[in-house]
């Protein structure tokens, strides 16, 4: 006696290899399938996230559920033979039979999760999904460098970092409480000025700057979890006075001119020889045999203390 197979079979067998694709679902009885409400969920840190994984369709009363995590290229277990594993440990729970739980998120934890159902009772035996956790930490307040003064004409650099914030921030310049485009020359309001701001770094150059450029500066980090400004700082821009400088360098040269004038004259004049000719500046000549000399009181002055022997 022939088998005889069951209507839903005997009608996937019926259909073209195109159309059992689009019903392969339907058509296989005691498939494991999974899937989630948020496959990318967004969580500020230190709150509690769900990473949902739901089975919709298994024969099966007690699969094997696995979670791991993969971050910068390594792949560890959350949960394994039942049990939470790994940095998770005491803030991590199963929802229901697969949905992960995780309290007191951190930034670390930011990563992808894969969610893995091995089903031995079903014909499709295993089942994964994905999913992406994003955890947002708001930025602090940023470090913000300002020079004090800067000459006309001069390049000048602003920096602005903050390390905090996750995602990365971005950056905005203010200047006197008016916010700054990246490029002066998008906005006919800056024409005088020639800067460049890089959102991404918080660096703004200023390639010459103009007296225009004076003001009060301050740098705000936003992302998506908030947003932090640093104290606003002064910059002074002034003019170079030329003929202040060289006159003032006119008047150094005088004055090294005369130094050196005054010393030549008291070298020719002998104030720098060495003119000491006291009596101790003079040493006794070596005494022949039989011959004393005695020094009078006059320099320079010697007379025979007895006669030569000859």
């Amino acid at each position: 006696m022939a088998l005889r197979r069951p209507p839903r079979l005997r009608l996937c067998a019926r259909l073209p290899d195109f159309f059992l694709l689009l019903l392969f679902r339907g058509c296989l009885i005691g498939a494991v399938n999974l899937k989630s409400s948020n496959r990318t969920p967004v969580v500020q840190e230190f709150e509690s996230v769900e990473l949902s994984c739901i089975i919709t369709d298994s024969q099966t009363s007690d699969p094997r559920i696995e979670w791991k995590k993969i971050q910068n290229g390594e792949t560890t277990y959350v949960f394994f033979d039942n049990k939470i594993q790994g940095v998770l440990v005491g803030r991590a729970e199963i929802l229901g039979k697969t949905s992960l739980k995780i309290w007191n998120v951190t930034r670390t934890d930011s990563a992808l999760y894969r969610c893995e159902v091995v089903a031995r009772n079903d014909r499709k035996e295993i089942d994964e999904i994905m999913i992406e956790l994003t955890v947002q930490v708001k930025p602090v307040t940023p470090v913000c460098r300002v020079p004090k003064a800067v000459p006309v004409g001069k390049m000048a650099m602003l920096h602005c970092q903050e390390s905090e914030g996750h995602p990365r921030p971005h950056y905005s310049w203010y200047r006197n409480d008016v916010p700054l485009p990246t490029d002066s020359r998008a906005n006919p309001r800056f024409r005088n000025s020639s800067f460049h701001l890089n959102s991404e770094t918080g660096t703004l150059v200023f390639s010459a700057v103009h007296k225009d450029d004076s003001g009060r500066y301050y740098c705000i980090a936003s992302n998506d979890a908030g947003s932090a400004r640093c104290e606003e700082q002064e910059m002074e821009v002034y003019d170079l006075n030329i003929g202040g400088i060289i006159g003032g360098v006119l008047v150094v040269l005088a004055v090294l001119a005369l130094i050196t004038l005054g010393i030549c004259c008291a070298y020719r004049r002998g104030y720098f020889i060495n003119s000491k000719q006291d009596g101790e500046s003079y040493k006794n000549p070596g005494k022949a045999d039989g011959v004393n000399y005695i020094r009078t009181d006059e320099e320079g002055d010697f007379r025979h203390k007895s006669s030569f022997l000859i």
